[in-house]
């Protein structure tokens, strides 16, 4: 069984990938200005880490959204990255702590299309594989390059692009800030697989709505959306959606060729007609709320 959790974490990114194997990964963090709400977050993630071996954080690109309270997550042995030089005018902890993990060379493992690594997507007679893969960036793509020189600006679109797969079981993307624009100019240079589970660029804004010949191509179940104010959000008419803001976090429990799903918002109501009762649930915790299961092929 793996288990993939979705923080609502107001206008950032949150993930993490609790793995059917000895590892453990985190995909951005906002940790919360509350205090009572980080420590809950911090603690769940010490208890996950004390079950596994193999930890790690993959940053999607440096922006406060998506590293805030990055100080706070301690012992970070293997942080994950695209390979960039980014400053920022505004020095903040988390800023100071993401920028001495990305260049420590002990630490740091720059992502590109296509790269190897234990136990990322290398098993071995010690542990399995994690099922993690980069489809997206190629350093060599002079679109990528030019994003890369303009970094400092906007990060956005250094982005990379995370498959994560779990055998017999579901798919799921991760796509950081990419924006529409960008998006287009990639197209035919990366090699789009159907999905289970797409976490939309840009927190579900139009400026990183994903065109419709891509999702034509991924043919996600389900899309999660984040926050942002109603009139720069696509909302992805015609395919399954639930948003974070409304539905809390989300935990989605890969088993039996099913993904079961957990909100936090025990009145969130979804309009998934996809949805199916699934007895063979594991009942994870009092705290959430089971909206149901999609199968998985």
């Amino acid at each position: 069984m793996s288990i993939v959790k979705f923080f609502n974490v107001s206008n950032g990114d949150m993930s993490y990938i609790e793995h059917n194997s000895d590892n453990f990964s985190i995909i951005d963090c906002n940790l919360p200005e509350d205090s009572s709400c980080r420590t809950t977050i911090l603690n769940e993630i010490q208890d996950i880490r004390s079950k596994k071996s193999i930890f790690r954080f993959i940053s999607t690109h440096p922006d406060e959204d998506h590293f805030h309270g990055l100080e706070d997550i301690s012992n970070i042995e293997n942080f994950y990255c695209v390979k960039n030089s980014v400053t920022k005018q505004d020095i903040t902890p988390s800023f100071k702590a993401y920028s001495n993990l990305r260049d420590d060379e002990n630490r740091a493992f720059y992502i590109e299309k296509g790269c190897s690594r234990k136990w990322m997507n290398q098993g071995s007679d010690e542990r399995g594989s994690s099922g993690i893969s980069i489809l997206w960036p190629d350093t060599s793509n002079e679109d990528f390059q030019s994003a890369l020189d303009q970094a400092d600006a906007s990060p956005n679109n250094i982005s990379p692009i995370i498959k994560y797969s779990i055998e017999d079981n579901a798919t799921f993307l991760w796509m950081g800030d990419l924006e529409t624009d960008f998006m287009k100019k990639i197209e035919d240079n990366v090699v789009w697989p159907k999905i289970d589970v797409l976490l939309a660029p840009h927190h579900g804004r139009k400026s990183g709505h994903v065109p419709g010949a891509i999702l034509e191509k991924l043919k996600p179940k389900l899309i999660i959306l984040g926050h942002a104010e109603s009139k720069d959000m696509n909302y992805y008419c015609g395919w399954n959606t639930i948003l974070k803001k409304h539905s809390g976090n989300i935990t989605i429990e890969c088993s039996n060729h099913f993904m079961n799903i957990w909100v936090e918002n025990r009145d969130y109501t979804s309009k998934i007609k996809t949805l199916k009762d699934n007895p063979q649930k594991t009942d994870l915790s009092s705290s959430l709320y089971y909206i149901g299961s999609i199968s998985v092929d």
